[in-house]
């Protein structure tokens, strides 16, 4: 495949567009003028190819060799990005090469395998055990056992139906009695249920409805990428999105080829970095999409302190739930080994019997004897004791399976003459030749992403509750506090290593919008005032179905601000269901989640509520002190800020699908507008007019303010050229009595206010005199 040849354009800054057949290409390309006039050089668009009809989001794609028709089809792409150049804007893509759907009537490629078979020339594409099921793809489409839907099963046409589901009929089966047609396919249908524990193929997390995809083969590769590279070939797209890498069997030798195919395009990888954790420096990416930055952005305006004061109200709030959710390691352990047994029960399975199978063809004695309940046994106690998401090829596993994860492995068997199998499965991640060995160790790999994910963003996240704003992709809800000190040094290294990482504060996958998360920050500037207020509130009503929901439910009200009730009932039964304590997406409890229902329209949705508003609308000054400085320190930060749509403006929003409700792509009306707007604006046009200050060879210099309050003046340079100041924990400030004589040196010349260019400072600003308009100041030099 040809590579692109034009030299990489890195973006300054993206605006991120979620397209669906309700906002399609057209609707995209009315919006160009406006995007354009906010400062951004690119537009990120969500997943462009053919994917399951009415999509709202495009990741469950069943056709990598054509674009959406829902959305405008190539032609419609392709008008998007000729209104995007004529106003001065590119087109960056999300790609989605981890998996496909699992939706023959829609994918003809899988279609085709459950036709035909692993004859097919497109078996090679999806990652499939046929032997673990006796040569079958076990599809989930029923809704009991086979023996009860036997009657809502019949053959037609060439096809087999069951409801809405239609499957394909192997050559000459058509005319077999239907238990004998079942048996005659090359899949079999069975009962959702079995997802857990019996099906034979790779998924994305523990989705059924996504199927594993073998992009590691070169033939899967070109067949699954040939469209997105020749329309970044043909200047149609500047730069790629990878969505989900952990999920791939070498996520090392793909990035490598993506490189190589694109001719080097801007391109970052949703790679979740643990806190800690490094992005393999061998990656030919640009970076990441920006999680690490939010978690560091928000952490800056959380008080540590008040955090460890919250937690504690928390226990005594929800004093029946603390052993659910009191201590936060204790938590993600739990919700691990409730994932192994449950969600991923099939993929620790495979991931079983892949080390059998080494052990059993190994000329060493010490592997052939080992029995597979105890490889099982071990690989469920190392699994849940990864602290990253992944090995990788090109790092050093022993460092993602230490030594001390294998003692305490160890200790959990209840034979300790079987406690060797941990050794024997930490001897076959670590290394040894054979492609047997590789495949282990990939899969081991692959398992450990899902169940990181699963466990902990889609679950344990649900069930510790005490701070809501640090449950997001790459947050340590246990220690959400980030120093002065440590964002500053994470940005110099961002700025030496990464400097055209992308950085992100809301997405569509974020579980709150930066904006709620900056309201719920300043809860822990008043732990005490919020367990007060809350007991006020709660007196009337008794807390709730229980009160680990109901402190959730509490804090969910008081980021959001005034919404509509159905916005937050939606939210906490989507919160009830993914924490799986009282009711669960695969079994749930009417009765319980009826309570939820309730309690959140009676409570904090009802007068009840009117407290904890009253209480929100008293912090507002502060609560906008830190979504003005969330705003602009990701906009002026190393790296290339990812706006997310509407984030221009005040966005309170909740977990998808509320965060993905279509967005309004105009100024607002006259008396609407808060400073966010003017904000983030001033900043993306500084980005775009002086791409050397913000840019790749660009410097990044912290600015210690001096005086009482410098604490809580959080300031750094950018080459020399612009200046960012914000005020960080504003409650404690206006506490302590306020700016007072601090001051803040400048840079050498002089510094004209973005926002207000009339005000000039050099050498020092006094820094009430510098947020004398706004808690945040940006400057640029003059001179």
């Amino acid at each position: 495949m040809t590579p692109a040849s034009p030299v990489p354009v890195v973006p300054t800054a993206t605006y991120r567009l979620q397209l669906q057949p309700a906002f399609p290409f057209a609707a995209a390309a009315a919006a160009v003028p406006y995007l354009a006039s906010l400062g951004v050089s690119h537009l990120h668009l969500s997943p462009v190819l053919e994917a399951v009809p009415g999509s709202p989001h495009g990741y469950d794609v069943v056709d990598p060799a054509r674009v959406r028709e829902e959305l405008g089809g190539e032609e419609g792409l392709r008008a998007l990005a000729g209104t995007a150049r004529e106003h001065g804007l590119g087109l960056v893509v999300d790609i989605v090469p981890n998996h496909m759907a699992m939706a023959p009537r829609h994918n003809r490629a899988l279609w085709e395998v459950l036709r035909e078979g692993p004859k097919s020339p497109y078996a090679r594409w999806f990652d499939i055990d046929w032997e673990a099921g006796g040569g079958q793809v076990l599809v989930p489409v029923l809704g009991g056992p086979v023996g009860a839907e036997l009657e809502h099963l019949r053959a037609d046409g060439g096809v087999l139906r069951y409801h809405d589901h239609v499957l394909p009929l192997r050559e000459g089966t058509e005319e077999l009695p239907l238990p004998q047609l079942l048996d005659a396919q090359w899949y079999r249908p069975v009962w959702w249920r079995l997802a857990r524990t019996e099906l034979n193929y790779r998924r994305f997390f523990s989705i059924s409805e996504l199927i594993g995809v073998r992009v590691e083969d070169p033939e899967v590769f070109e067949a699954t990428h040939g469209t997105v590279l020749r329309l970044l070939h043909e200047g149609v797209l500047d730069g790629l999105r990878v969505d989900h890498p952990d999920g791939l069997a070498d996520p090392d030798t793909y990035l490598e080829r993506l490189h190589e195919a694109t001719g080097g395009r801007w391109t970052v990888v949703e790679k979740i970095l643990a806190d800690g954790e490094r992005l393999p420096a061998s990656w030919p990416v640009a970076g990441t999409t920006g999680y690490d930055a939010l978690r560091r952005v928000d952490g800056l305006f959380t008080d540590p302190e008040g955090a460890r004061r919250l937690l504690d109200h928390y226990r005594h709030f929800a004093a029946p739930q603390t052993d659910r959710g009191g201590d936060w390691a204790a938590t993600a352990r739990r919700a691990a080994y409730g994932v192994l047994s449950h969600e991923l029960a099939a993929e620790l399975d495979r991931l079983t019997r892949v080390a059998s199978r080494v052990c059993a063809t190994s000329p060493d004695p010490a592997l052939r004897d080992r029995a597979p309940w105890a490889l099982r046994t071990a690989l469920e106690e190392l699994l849940v004791r990864l602290e990253v998401y992944r090995p990788y090829a090109s790092g050093d596993p022993a460092d993602v399976v230490t030594e001390e994860a294998a003692e305490q492995a160890r200790a959990a068997f209840a034979v300790p003459e079987e406690a060797g199998a941990v050794d024997v499965v930490r001897g076959l991640v670590l290394g040894g030749a054979g492609p047997a060995r590789a495949d282990f160790r990939a899969r081991f790999a692959q398992t450990a992403s899902a169940l990181r994910a699963k466990s902990v963003e889609d679950t344990a996240f649900y069930r510790y509750v005490p701070f809501l704003a640090a449950n997001e992709v790459g947050g340590d809800p246990g220690s959400p506090g980030v120093s002065p000190a440590d964002f500053h040094a994470y940005c110099a290294r961002v700025q030496r290593d990464w400097p055209a990482t992308g950085t992100v504060v809301s997405t569509h996958d974020t579980k709150r919008s930066a904006d709620v998360r900056a309201a719920l920050a300043v809860l822990t500037e008043c732990p005490a005032r919020w367990a007060e207020e809350l007991a006020q509130a709660t007196h009337a009503e008794e807390g709730g179905p229980d009160g680990q929901l109901a402190w959730a439910a509490w804090q969910t009200v008081f980021g959001l601000g005034p919404a509509a009730p159905e916005r937050v009932r939606e939210a906490m039964l989507k919160h009830a269901r993914e924490a799986g304590l009282y009711t669960s997406w695969t079994e749930q409890e009417p009765p319980y989640e009826d309570a939820v229902a309730a309690f959140v329209t009676a409570g904090p949705c009802g007068v009840p509520g009117e407290r904890v508003a009253a209480l929100r609308d008293a912090l507002e000054p502060h609560i906008r002190a830190n979504v003005l400085g969330t705003a602009l320190v990701h906009l002026t930060m190393p790296g290339v800020p990812d706006v997310y749509q509407g984030t221009e403006h005040e966005y309170l929003a909740l977990v998808d699908p509320d965060n993905r409700r279509p967005a309004r792509f105009a100024p607002p009306e006259p008396g609407e507008e808060s400073a966010k707007g003017p904000v983030t604006t001033a900043a993306l046009r500084l980005r775009r007019r002086r791409p050397e200050v913000f840019g790749a060879s660009a410097t990044y210099e912290p600015l210690a303010a001096e005086g009482p309050a410098a604490a809580h003046c959080l300031a750094f340079a950018r080459s020399g050229g612009a200046v960012t100041a914000v005020t960080r924990l504003s409650l404690r400030l206006a506490e302590a009595g306020g700016w007072r004589e601090t001051v803040l040196p400048l840079p050498p010349g002089r510094w004209a206010d973005a926002l207000a260019p009339e005000r000039e400072f050099t050498g020092h600003a006094r820094v009430a005199e510098l947020f004398a308009r706004l808690p945040v100041a940006l400057l640029e030099r003059v001179d």
